[in-house]
């Protein structure tokens, strides 16, 4: 016990008194405080408007796409929309995210009838 607690004194001293542990313990916000303003700035100049110009690109694109799209034809597959069990929520036919133009109970889409 006594040889690992010599190694770990003489070494972490060692460690201790190197130039280079020295020099990062000293650093101030003088020699440093450049480069986190730039970082800063990059962050508010760069980074948000890019953040902000893709979103609006994707929006954009996501406007065009709905002004396109449609909606499959609906076909009763057997194997499609069994329902063993009743859903545990509401009539028990609806599951629990649905979206009437969009998902099909068994019999079709409900604004089609």
């Amino acid at each position: 016990m006594s040889a690992l607690r010599f190694i770990f004194t003489n070494t972490s001293r060692r460690y201790l008194s190197t130039s280079a542990f020295r020099s990062s313990q000293s650093a101030t916000v003088g020699e440093h405080g450049q480069s986190a303003n730039t970082w800063k700035y990059l962050s508010f100049f760069v980074a948000f408007p890019g953040v902000a110009l893709c979103m609006v690109n994707a929006y954009k694109g996501e406007m065009e796409h709905k002004a396109h799209a449609h909606r499959p034809e609906f076909v009763a597959y057997p194997h499609l929309r069994i329902r063993n069990k009743a859903f545990p929520w509401g009539d028990g036919n609806h599951s629990l995210f649905h979206n009437p133009h969009q998902n099909p109970l068994p019999e079709g889409y409900e604004d089609e009838k």
